[in-house]
C-alpha cells in the first residue's frame, strides 16, 4: 500500500462518491475505481458499500479508514520532525489559500520562495475561506478573508477595500436600479454587501441578483453591461480608470475585507513554515506592508 492509496480512501469517505473524488484529486473515474478495487483486494474485504447516492463504509472499511488516518498522521509527523531537525530548509509546506489571494498575490510570493528554497515541496489548496476554516487543522498555513481563525495565531496581512462597479454612471440625486452580479464567496462577504445596500437603499436598488461561480466571471459580466458588481480593490485596480465606480462606505468608514495568515501554535518551529510566514509578512499588499 502506498501513501496515495490511504489518502484516496480518506477522500472517498469524505466526499462519498467516486465521481466527486475523481474531480477533486484530478484523475479519471475509471482510475479511481481501479485503485479502490486494488485496495479492497489487498485487504481482502469490501471497504465501501455502493449505493445509488453515495459510498458507505462497511464495518471493516471503517477500521481500515481509521488505520489510513493514523498512517497519514504518522507520515506527516515524521516529515515535520525531519524538516525541523535538518539544517537545510526542506520538507513539505501545506498551504490553504483564499482563491482571490492565490490568483492575485500568491504566484509571485511562491515564485520567489521556491527559488530561494528549492527543496521545499509545496502542497497548495485554494478555495473560499469558509471551506478553509472548516479544515484548517489539515494545513501548516491558512490565508483567509473575513474574520481571523479562532484558536490560531492570526496576523492581518492587509485590508482590501470594496467598490461597486458598473458600465453606467452612479447618479448622485437619483435612485440607481440595476441587476447585481455576485460571485461565489463565504457568508461574511455577502453580509458586508447586504449591510451596505441596506444603508444605501435610497441610492442603490438591485433589480435582481445573478450569482456566478468565480470573481473573474463576475468582472466580465459587469464589463458587458449586464449589471453592477461589488469587487475588492485587489482584483480591480486596473478597472478604476475605465469604469464608473463608488467605494463602499458605512458611516464614513470604508467597507473592507480583512486578509489573514493563520497558523497553529508551535508550527513555526518548522523552518519552511517560518520562512514562508516571514515572506508573507514582508510582502507589500496594495502598498501596505505588515508591521
Amino acid at each position: 500500500m502506498k501513501i496515495d492509496d490511504y489518502e484516496l480512501l480518506i477522500k472517498l469517505n469524505e466526499i462519498g462518491t467516486i465521481r466527486g473524488t475523481a474531480k477533486v484529486i484530478l484523475i479519471s473515474q475509471p482510475a479511481v475505481t481501479q485503485r479502490l478495487k486494488y485496495i479492497e483486494e489487498y485487504f481482502g474485504t469490501a471497504i465501501f458499500l455502493r449505493t445509488s447516492k453515495r459510498l458507505i463504509a462497511t464495518p471493516t472499511g471503517e477500521i481500515i479508514i481509521e488505520h489510513a488516518k493514523r498512517v497519514l498522521d504518522h507520515e506527516r509527523e515524521l516529515k515535520n520532525r525531519l524538516a525541523e531537525s535538518g539544517k537545510e530548509i526542506q520538507g513539505t509546506l501545506s498551504i490553504a489559500c483564499s482563491s482571490i489571494i492565490s490568483q492575485r498575490f500568491l504566484p509571485a510570493i511562491l515564485g520567489e520562495f521556491t527559488s530561494t528554497y528549492p527543496k521545499v515541496a509545496i502542497d497548495l489548496v485554494t478555495g473560499i475561506s469558509e471551506d478553509i476554516r472548516r479544515d484548517h487543522k489539515k494545513y501548516h498555513v491558512c490565508i483567509i478573508r473575513g474574520a481571523k481563525l479562532k484558536e490560531t495565531t492570526s496576523i492581518r496581512l492587509f485590508d482590501d477595500p470594496l467598490y461597486m462597479f458598473d458600465t453606467e454612471p452612479f447618479p448622485k440625486d437619483k435612485l440607481k436600479e440595476r441587476p447585481l452580479i455576485s460571485f461565489k464567496s463565504d457568508d461574511s462577504m455577502h453580509e458586508l454587501v447586504d449591510n451596505w445596500l441596506y444603508h444605501h437603499q435610497d441610492k442603490i436598488k438591485p433589480l435582481k441578483t445573478m450569482t456566478v461561480d468565480q470573481i473573474e466571471t463576475c468582472k466580465q459580466f459587469m464589463k458587458q453591461g449586464i449589471g453592477m458588481a461589488v469587487l475588492p480593490e485587489s482584483v480591480s485596480d486596473s478597472m478604476m480608470d475605465r469604469y464608473p465606480h463608488i467605494p463602499l462606505e458605512v458611516d464614513g468608514r470604508s467597507v473592507t475585507r480583512d486578509t489573514w495568515v493563520c497558523y497553529q501554535e508551535g508550527i513555526r518551529k518548522l523552518p519552511q513554515v517560518d520562512h514562508f510566514i516571514t515572506a508573507l509578512t514582508n510582502t507589500n499588499f496594495l502598498g501596505y506592508k505588515v508591521e
